[in-house]
């Protein structure tokens, strides 16, 4: 199957061939150095040696260029990062330079070409790129001579990428990784594309070579012109549009008409997950009861769990899919998927009551717990596609193998149900998938779901025990703050839907490592955490993620640290990345050491949350939170400068948009706040019977609602002593036929005298404890394990009353 995607770029009037992607030439390697070592400084030649000697006698030089001893034939400056990725060209015959202001300075000096490489360690066509032409002796030769190379981890520099893939998109219509740009030595770009096949790759640096020397004016207009498109491009319009839930209904309706109804997801291959995009429709659905949102998002996460791009044997989610089936993936596991996917899987299985959504989700927190997780409790960046040479080798089986693992009776159901063949469905191999229903499964082998999924779950953890034994993909070991951050909200979301207190732990254990080891100084975190060491200082998402994180744990554990540390990031973020003209957010700090032929702002959705989208979000939960009207006032600002590009294109924004809903309808879920956080109200729900099984008999099942006021204020008890006071009231609203709430119990009042209230009063305070009873009415129950409840209270301090509100709280029924 041939999976190469070839992007180039025309420039000026130079068309280049797409190439046939052969490899680079074999060449004596003695012949190699003579022709592209670098003559380094002597200082420089001292820090490379001693860099490569704390390497340690047990490393291994990732490279073809070897002397006959096994130690690396090249070493350029790359050995002296940090980055997993910047690292594996560390003996690159290439004479790499890290982004810097060295780098631009030695361009300038000799009035030279930057080459701009941008990747990251567990990429499968970077890896290609690498052995083809950044191994190769007379492509390196030709960089080192008349270019400056540099490489960028798009991991670690986000925001860098986020620039250049502009660039490409602008020029080629298309970006992604490899990311290949030249630019001039004031940071601005010539000629961009993706991954180039090396033949295509020298012709077009002999062409830009030549241009650079014979027709520089007319390739600096040329430049010019690029640069002002991509300014254009970048370009914010401050202008503020209104934007109502019409906006939001607008962006799910076109959402639903790019939605894949035979397949799940969005569009044809390759299958992105989309997360952001399945987010907002399972919001909306929750939010507005929007039964198609809530089809069309369950059906596409049904279509993944069963598909290969899910891992059937060691849990998470590859990359994409290659394929409208879901079938065949990118091997590559980044954390910032496991995060979001598993955050989708909770929300989907508090929607349906689907135990196989759930079970999807546990498992993916269990595969980042069990493989990505660091003895500190940081959570590692991603796998590799790659092992041995082949890319998802590590993940295939064939009939043989399973039976030598398995007994003879789980070998054949397992080859039944994972769709096993001798011939295979990827090179001679078999990913495992899910061709059939599991409930279909089950039933035509006798079996209930329940019975399946146990026995599927022993026979898994034989065939993980087994693949173990294999050479592992390569595991990149950076700890990245924003993508930690993310995790950590999904641990703690998961703490509370699947009663799981070690995903607390979990989720405690990494905030504490980000918070003593993240952050140098107050008001200050950094993005990356590698062996012990802290590096690059943090961008915007960084700040916004690891807010929403301490968020997350304010919520299940109420301990206010985290607020305080909440807190303190939304703080430091405004202060750092804000543009003052349009109330806009760049994704960095301002620096004038290194040219940027813009400063970047990250709106538009990607793989992940905007970073803008991120911080709004925080933004919206610290004004329900804390009595700080700045909050709220940001959150506007923010809103507003991005409002005129949202009402363009909605769909285009899922995360801003759900950050609105969150901003105009408050949260959801399981824990609410009213008067700026003055109150705050959990409700957990629970069997009436012994067991805890699930309420399909007529025990029924108890409804708690625990508030917390904070001191000096209190809200009017449910019967208030003067008519003209809101009392707490809790309902069931809507038409629920399947469920009947019994009078709820409130507790006695208090009565309280304030100096200008002539009258008692009769309110609560301190803690406070609503029961309720639920009984089923129908044995055949409507599907849906979520039930909304409406808290009704007016909540007033010593000196002020606040306006009457409303909490939607809702909350998932319990299971066996």
């Amino acid at each position: 199957m041939n999976r190469r995607r070839v992007a180039l770029c025309l420039l000026l009037c130079l068309t280049i061939a797409q190439g046939g992607g052969v490899g680079a030439e074999d060449r004596d390697d003695a012949q190699a150095a003579a022709d592209v070592s670098p003559t380094d400084p002597p200082e420089l030649q001292y820090r490379l040696a001693a860099a490569l000697a704390a390497m340690g006698p047990d490393y291994r030089p990732r490279t073809e260029h070897l002397l006959p001893d096994g130690r690396p034939r090249y070493t350029n400056r790359l050995i002296l990062e940090e980055s997993p990725y910047l690292l594996q060209h560390a003996h690159n015959p290439v004479d790499w330079y890290a982004w810097g202001p060295e780098a631009f300075e030695h361009a300038r000096r000799e009035n030279k070409p930057v080459f701009l490489s941008i990747g990251y360690s567990t990429c499968h066509w970077c890896h290609v790129m690498e052995r083809e032409s950044f191994e190769d002796s007379a492509i390196a030769e030709l960089l080192n001579t008349h270019f400056v190379a540099i490489k960028v981890d798009r991991e670690v520099r986000p925001d860098i990428d986020h620039l250049y893939q502009n660039a490409v998109r602008l020029l080629t219509g298309s970006g992604g990784w490899p990311l290949s740009n030249i630019l001039t030595p004031q940071g601005e770009t010539i000629v961009a594309g993706t991954y180039f096949p090396p033949d295509d790759f020298s012709a077009l640096l002999e062409q830009v070579k030549t241009l650079w020397q014979e027709q520089p004016e007319q390739l600096r207009i040329r430049v010019s012109e690029i640069a002002a498109a991509l300014a254009d491009k970048l370009a914010i319009d401050a202008q503020a549009a209104e934007l109502g839930d019409g906006i939001v209904d607008q962006a799910v309706t076109n959402l639903l008409e790019q939605h894949d109804e035979l397949q799940g997801g969005f569009g044809n291959a390759p299958k992105f997950p989309h997360q952001p995009r399945l987010a907002l429709l399972l919001d909306h659905a929750l939010r507005r009861d929007d039964h198609a949102a809530l089809t069309a998002a369950v059906f596409t996460l049904q279509s993944m769990a069963r598909g290969g791009i899910h891992d059937q044997v060691g849990g998470g989610f590859h990359r994409y899919a290659i394929d409208n089936d879901w079938l065949v993936p990118h091997f590559e596991k980044m954390l910032y998927d496991q995060a979001q996917l598993a955050r989708l899987y909770l929300a989907g299985w508090r929607l349906t009551g689907d135990p196989e959504l759930a079970r999807v989700a546990r498992r993916t927190l269990d595969f980042v717990l069990r493989d990505l997780t660091s003895p500190a409790g940081g959570f590692y960046s991603a796998t590799d596609a790659d092992s041995e040479g082949e890319e998802g080798l590590f993940f295939l089986w064939t009939p043989d193998e399973l039976r030598s693992v398995l007994s003879p009776v789980d070998a054949e159901l397992v080859i039944a149900l994972y769709g096993v063949t001798e011939a295979g469905n990827f090179e001679g191999r078999n990913i495992l998938h899910l061709p059939i229903a599991p409930e279909s499964f089950a039933a035509a082998h006798g079996l209930s779901p329940i019975e399946l999924w146990q026995r599927l779950d022993a026979i898994n953890e034989r065939l993980y025990r087994h693949r173990e034994g294999r050479p592992h993909p390569h595991r990149d070991e950076k700890i990245l703050t924003a993508w930690n951050g993310m995790m950590i909200i999904a641990l703690a979301e998961a703490t509370e839907t699947l009663h799981e207190p070690r995903y607390l732990s979990a989720a405690e254990r990494a905030a504490e490592l980000l918070w003593t080891e993240q952050r140098p100084a107050p008001g200050r975190i950094n993005r990356v955490y590698l062996n012990g060491r802290t590096a690059q200082p943090g961008l915007l998402e960084d700040y916004a993620f690891l807010g929403q994180a301490m968020i997350a744990l304010y919520d299940v554990t109420g301990e206010q640290r985290w607020l305080t540390r909440a807190r303190e990031m939304a703080d430091a973020l405004w202060e750092r990345f804000t543009d003052e003209n349009t109330g806009a957010l760049f994704m960095g700090e301002a620096t004038a050491e290194i040219p940027l032929i813009a400063r970047p702002q990250d709106i538009t959705d990607g793989v992940m949350p905007s970073a803008t989208s991120a911080t709004l979000q925080l933004l919206a939960t610290l004004t329900r939170r804390t009595d700080e009207l700045e909050y709220e006032r940001r959150a506007n600002s923010l809103l507003a400068s991005t409002s005129s590009r949202v009402a363009q294109v909605p769909s285009t924004f899922p995360s801003l948009l759900t950050a609105l809903n969150l901003m105009r309808h408050g949260d959801t879920g399981q824990v609410q706040y009213a008067a700026r956080g003055a109150v705050r109200a959990v409700t957990r729900i629970s069997a009436r019977n012994s067991d805890q099984s699930s309420p399909g008999d007529d025990a029924g099942a108890n409804l708690v609602i625990d508030l917390t006021l904070r001191s000096g204020w209190h809200i009017n008890a449910h019967r208030p002593l003067q008519d003209a006071l809101i009392g707490t009231t809790l309902r069931m609203p809507g038409d629920r036929m399947d469920w009947r709430m019994a009078a709820p119990t409130y507790p006695p009042p208090e009565l309280l005298r304030l100096g200008f209230q002539r009258e008692p009063l009769a309110v609560y305070q301190g803690r406070v404890r609503i029961d309720a009873t639920l009984q089923p009415t129908s044995k055949h129950r409507a599907a849906g394990a979520w039930l909304p409840f409406e808290l009704r209270l007016q909540a007033c301090s010593d000196a002020i009353c606040l306006a009457p509100e409303t909490l939607v709280l809702q909350v998932p029924m319990p299971t066996r």
